[in-house]
């Protein structure tokens, strides 16, 4: 029961002592209610001085993470850039395939215009399909090391995406926290976003840990895509380095096939037209010579009608005097061997004839085998080596 109520009970008349005991008793109150109020002060500002450590703490960490993670994107940021300028490489590279390509394929059709005797499965045919098989499968390597770098590059963007993502957070949190450090019991913001402080907030429930290990696996996803793009990007400078070197050989090679064919074709050509000349004089020769042939069994056939006429006259003569003297011996003897020398001259006619129709057969040869020879050196000299020409394999 309190001081008043026990005066209120005795009546009207003030008791001193009840006045003095609650005079004490409202002393000793007070009192506590100071200590109260200097504890409560103290508590007030030790809970700040902890929450604002804290907070500095906080801040330190998101500051420390911050640094990793920008470190990390400037580093996935740079692998991007290299890959898309090596993918700019790899494309320019399998764009470059197709004028070659074109060009052994027309190489190819090329050749089958030549004449039926000609077309061998040579040597520089053999090149070609070679050149034509190895161009191909360069390209189809390229093509799928350019969806590699597609690939690689899209990866990278995504762990990129994560990083950045929680560097903004990262940001956003740290802003708050500085603002936590700011406020004061004054400030007006603590009075406006108070409201609020009986929200839940699902961040409240990812532990420190947890928090970190965010940022962890984000970091440790971005170095294995840089690992992943340096592993590649050694792999596409090492392919674009050997499919280079083995279409450069192979076009020399080719090139080489073509200068040899080129070569043997000129010297087997330069071989005819130095026999056609020949044969031609030949002929003319066998044409001079039938000629004087038929001059020579003229004369004796002239010959031989002059003996024979004289046989027959002889044989006009009085009985008696038709002896078989020497003039009658050599007069027989003429015209057999007058007739023989006819036959032999028409023998050796009938030998010049076969001999002219051979050495024509075999001009006609020549010519159409040196005309064979002029379409292909017009094919391979003219037609393939002019497309090959401007050819370059360039290592990009």
């Amino acid at each position: 029961m309190s001081v008043l109520n026990l005066s209120a009970q005795q009546g009207s008349k003030p008791n001193l002592m009840n006045i003095e005991l609650m005079l004490n008793n409202s002393e000793l109150f007070r009192a506590q209610c100071k200590r109260l109020v200097e504890e409560t002060d103290k508590a007030c500002k030790r809970m700040q001085d902890d929450d604002n450590k804290r907070l500095d703490q906080r801040i330190r960490d998101i500051q420390f993470l911050k640094k990793e993670l920008e470190f990390k994107l400037e580093e996935i940021t740079l692998e991007i850039d290299v890959l898309l300028a090596l993918q700019s490489r790899v494309v320019n590279a399998l764009e470059a395939t197709k004028e070659p390509r074109r060009v052994t394929v027309l190489c190819l059709e090329e050749r089958t215009k030549r004449f039926p005797s000609e077309k061998l499965h040579d040597d520089v045919d053999r090149e070609l399909l070679k050149e034509r098989e190895l161009i191909e499968g360069v390209a189809s390597l390229l093509h799928r090391v350019v969806e590699q770098i597609t690939e690689q590059i899209r990866l990278n963007r995504s762990a990129k995406y994560r990083l950045e993502k929680d560097l903004k957070e990262k940001f956003e949190a740290q802003c708050i926290d500085n603002s936590c450090v700011l406020m004061t019991t004054h400030s007006v913001n603590n009075l406006q976003k108070s409201k609020n402080t009986n929200a839940v907030l699902p961040s409240l429930a990812v532990t420190p840990e947890f928090w970190e290990n965010i940022s962890d696996i984000n970091i440790a996803k971005a170095e294995h895509q840089k690992a992943n793009s340096l592993s590649l990007k050694a792999l596409v400078e090492s392919v674009l380095e050997q499919t280079a070197a083995d279409m450069q050989k192979q076009v020399q090679a080719t090139t080489a096939a073509f200068q040899l064919n080129i070569q043997e074709v000129k010297n087997a050509k330069s071989q005819m037209e130095d026999k056609l000349p020949k044969i031609l004089s030949e002929i003319s020769s066998q044409q001079r010579i039938r000629e004087d042939l038929q001059v020579a069994i003229t004369e004796n056939e002239q010959c031989l009608s002059l003996a024979q006429a004289r046989l027959a006259l002889r044989c006009q003569r009085p009985g008696k005097e038709q002896c078989y003297d020497p003039a009658q011996s050599q007069l027989l003897a003429e015209v057999q061997q007058l007739t023989a020398n006819i036959d032999r001259l028409c023998g050796e006619v009938v030998q010049s004839e076969e001999e002219q129709r051979a050495l024509v057969y075999c001009q006609l040869q020549l010519q159409e085998h040196i005309d064979v020879k002029t379409n292909t050196l017009y094919i391979d000299e003219v037609i393939c080596c002019q497309h090959r020409e401007p050819i370059i394999i360039r290592n990009f």
